[in-house]
């Protein structure tokens, strides 16, 4: 039988405390910071992508009407393989990158009023352009080169990707929405920390054609197979009422319409995306044949001396009689600086995505 320990001296006994503490301390303290660094620093969220097979198909469209003759020529071009974001980037995507690099999108920023000597102080503030219904007798009277001088485009500062209808709104229930509000700049910062890239306006066209050869929709020949509305556009009388036939009257979930031959899912209407060439109006008819880039400068008809970058697919303010550009052809420019509740994109990458 042994018998029962001696008490420590309360001295003795404190000390081991102590060593115990500072031990678990050592311990706890790694732990800590890991789990610090996950929070801080989240990978990137899976999106799937889909593979985009390259080849050789005809680009543009040599039917275009008089109000859309940037899509001619039709032209050959060569597409190298790639891989595609299934979706245009959306909200939650967008946030975890804001949480993990604490970047801070253009929109949220006030510009500098040396920058823009001319500019009136309430455009110097951060903001985005945002639609405003307005009834207009007939639209096409006030086409512009600059959507900001259109009726229906009002700057309202604080409009931001996580405000996009402007202050008191947030994306809240909407994480499954492609993210907008952002400029060129805020989507290369993106696509450049989830290791991807812009796509380039051909790759795009290429993508959004799904296989198909010439046809004029991504889903084939007739704009509503069967009487169904197969993506997310306008309808109703622009830019004053509509009547969201489709099933909405603003920017959509992403899948909320079937998906076009390669997977890829609002490659028509919902919102423009962005592609990493400049915009050019007459650059089909110089532009080479294999895996084309856009012209060395942006076409800039404002003379702001910022360009305009691509954009492609039409979004959910296109119209048949209007705007009409949910259609694989159709592109419009877009300056650097400026930022819309109807643009978003999305990324591709020149390799295989790594294994789950």
């Amino acid at each position: 039988m042994t018998s029962p320990a001696t008490p420590l001296p309360p001295q003795a006994r404190a000390a081991r405390q102590k060593i115990v503490a500072v031990m678990l301390v050592l311990v706890a303290l790694p732990i800590g910071y890991l789990i610090w660094q996950a929070q801080a620093q989240p990978a990137p969220l899976k999106a799937h992508l889909v593979k985009i097979p390259g080849g050789e198909f005809y680009m543009g469209n040599d039917k275009a009407d008089p109000g859309h003759q940037e899509e001619a020529p039709q032209h050959l071009v060569q597409i190298k393989p790639f891989w595609m974001d299934e979706t245009e980037v959306t909200n939650e995507q967008f946030a975890q990158f804001v949480a993990a690099t604490g970047y801070v999108t253009d929109a949220e920023k006030n510009l500098d009023p040396r920058d823009f000597p001319n500019a009136p102080a309430e455009y110097l503030k951060g903001g985005s352009l945002i639609f405003k219904h307005t009834d207009v007798p007939n639209p096409f009277q006030c086409t512009t080169s600059n959507t900001g001088n259109l009726p229906w485009w009002k700057f309202t500062a604080g409009a931001t990707w996580q405000h996009p209808e402007g202050p008191g709104s947030n994306i809240l229930g909407h994480e499954k929405y492609p993210v907008i509000c952002i400029t060129y700049k805020d989507a290369q910062a993106f696509a450049k920390w989830a290791g991807k890239r812009l796509p380039t306006e051909a790759e795009w066209e290429f993508a959004a054609r799904g296989g198909l050869k010439n046809k004029p929709y991504v889903w084939g020949d007739e704009e509503r197979p069967g009487g169904k509305i197969m993506c997310n556009h306008w309808q109703g009388k622009f830019p004053a009422v509509d009547t969201g036939e489709d099933g909405f009257k603003n920017v959509a979930p992403v899948k909320s319409f079937p998906p076009n031959g390669y997977g890829l899912y609002d490659m028509a209407g919902n919102v423009w995306e962005m592609c990493e060439d400049w915009y050019g109006t007459d650059w089909y008819a110089k532009s080479p044949k294999d895996n084309p880039l856009g012209p060395a400068i942006g076409h800039d008809p404002e003379g702001t001396g910022f360009g305009q970058h691509v954009i492609r697919g039409g979004s959910w303010l296109c119209d048949e009689a209007y705007c009409f550009r949910y259609r694989p052809t159709a592109r419009q420019g877009i300056d650097a600086l400026t930022s819309t509740n109807h643009v978003g994109f999305r990324c591709v990458q020149d390799t295989p995505p790594a294994a789950p």
